[in-house]
C-alpha cells in the first residue's frame, strides 16, 4: 500500500511550478503577439507552418500538432484564410484531405513576429538557463509530451 501523497509531494510542485511558468511565459509574451494582430493560438499554428517541410502540413496533422480539435483547427486557419496568411491545398493521396499552407503574407506576418517574440523568450525563458540546463529541459519536456500528446509530432 502506497502513502497518500503529503502537501509538499514534489510530483504537485512540479505541475504547479510548470502551470505557472506556462502562464507566466504566456502573459508577458501575449502582448508582443497582439502586436502583429494574431492570437497566441494563430501565433502557435503559423509558426508550425513555417517550420514544417513545405511551409505546410495537413489539417489533421496540424490539428494534433496544436491539440486543436478537427472543428477548432478549421475556425482557426478559415480565419487565417480569410485574412490571406494562410491557404487550403486539396491533398492529391487523399482528396478528401487538405493542407494548409502558409502564404507568403503568412510567411511575412509571422517572420515579423518571431524576432521580437525571440527576443522576450532569451530574456524571460531560454536566457535564464545555461545551455546543459535547456537541453535537459527540452529532453524533459519531449518524453512527458510524447506519453501525453503522441500525436504532436504527426506530419513532423
Amino acid at each position: 500500500m502506497t502513502a497518500a501523497p503529503t502537501l509538499d509531494d514534489p510530483r504537485l510542485t512540479a505541475m504547479g511550478l510548470l502551470a505557472e511558468t506556462y502562464k507566466g511565459l504566456w502573459s508577458v509574451l501575449s502582448p508582443q503577439i497582439k502586436e502583429h494582430g494574431l492570437n497566441e493560438t494563430e501565433f502557435e499554428v503559423l509558426v508550425r507552418l513555417l517550420r514544417s517541410e513545405g511551409s505546410r502540413l495537413r489539417m489533421s496533422d496540424l490539428a494534433a500538432q496544436t491539440a486543436l480539435s478537427t472543428s477548432g483547427i478549421t475556425r482557426v486557419v478559415d480565419r487565417l484564410e480569410r485574412d490571406g496568411l494562410v491557404c487550403r491545398e486539396t491533398c492529391t493521396s487523399d482528396r478528401r484531405g487538405y493542407w494548409a499552407a502558409l502564404t507568403a503574407d503568412g510567411a511575412e506576418r509571422i517572420r515579423g513576429t518571431i524576432d521580437g517574440h525571440t527576443a522576450m523568450l532569451d530574456q524571460y525563458f531560454t536566457g535564464q538557463l545555461s545551455d546543459d540546463e535547456l537541453g535537459a529541459l527540452m529532453s524533459a519536456l519531449r518524453k512527458v509530451r510524447d506519453v501525453v500528446r503522441p500525436g504532436a509530432v504527426a506530419g513532423a
